[in-house]
Order: structure tokens, then sequence, then C-alpha cells
């Protein structure tokens, strides 16, 4: 076998590998679920409930949270939320077909808060607990405070900047 046939099947080999590990690699992102990125909002989600808060990424609570949330807008966390019921029913549809899936799917938290679900709590160990209660911060509900980016539903860690 001549020394160039040589050499340009084993480029073949490598760049068929190189590929084969790509598509490997793309295959496993996309089952990664451990960090579920935004579904951009239903524009009347974002209307009125950005209005009061951020518009918290549907992903971050079950379908069964936001169904029970939806359920008590005139009661909404001391707040009367009360929308008209066409609006009701689209919001609260769309938050279930985009609610968490896999682990956190499973997990209810206390009080239908985000801030109470395990995942939160475990991203969020470092921070001080006086930090929640800074004027800046106001309280852990507040993710605009320190994620800069949370209204566009980004949360990324090297983002980050905790207020003084």
């Amino acid at each position: 076998m001549s020394t160039a046939l040589t050499r340009r099947r084993r480029r073949t080999h490598r760049l068929t590998a190189l590929l084969l590990g790509l598509v490997a690699v793309s295959a496993c992102r996309a089952e990664d679920h451990s960090r579920p990125t935004a579904t951009p909002p239903l524009p009347a989600y974002a209307e009125e409930c950005g209005a009061c808060h951020i518009a918290f990424p549907s992903h971050l609570l079950p379908a069964a949270s936001w169904t029970r949330l939806m359920g008590k807008l005139p009661n909404h966390y001391g707040s009367d939320a009360t929308l008209d019921p066409p609006t009701t029913l689209a919001i609260a549809s769309w938050l279930r077909a985009h609610a968490a899936s896999g682990r956190r799917a499973q997990e209810e938290p206390a009080d239908d808060r985000i801030t109470r679900s395990n995942w939160f709590v475990r991203e969020h160990d470092e921070v001080p607990t006086a930090a929640w209660s800074r004027a800046s911060v106001k309280s852990a509900a507040n993710c605009a405070a320190c994620h800069k980016q949370a209204a566009e539903g980004q949360f990324n860690e090297r983002d980050i900047h905790i207020p003084r």
C-alpha cells in the first residue's frame, strides 16, 4: 500500500472519529435536562405577571404548582392578581405546557414557591443569609437583583453580581 494512500485512510478515520465524537457530544447535550433553557414567555404572561415581578421561566416549577398558583390569583401571595377568565386560561395552559420536566417535575416546593424548591436552595447555598434582606435585594424571589438578565430567563453563573 502506498504511503499517500495510508495517510489518506488515517486522515479519513480521524475525521470520521471526530465527527462521531461531535455527534455523541451533541446527543448528550440534547439529553441533558439538568440546566433547562428558558422558553420565550407567552406575551400575555410576560405582560400580566411581569408587571409585578419577572415573568419567572415556566420550567422552574412543575405543572401542578403552576395550576395551583393560577387558581389562587385573587390571593396571590397577599396580592389580588385576578385576570379575566380567557387570559387566565391561556396563561395557565401555557405554564403547564412548559412546566418543569425530569426531577424538577417530581418536586412541588412548599407554598409553590420557586425559592423553596430543593434545586433553588442548592444553587444558592453559598449566598449569605443576610444578602436576602438587603434593601437592594429585598427577597430571594427578586432574581433580577443578582441575575441582571433574569427578565430574559438567563441565569448564567458568570453574570451574577450580589449587591451590597
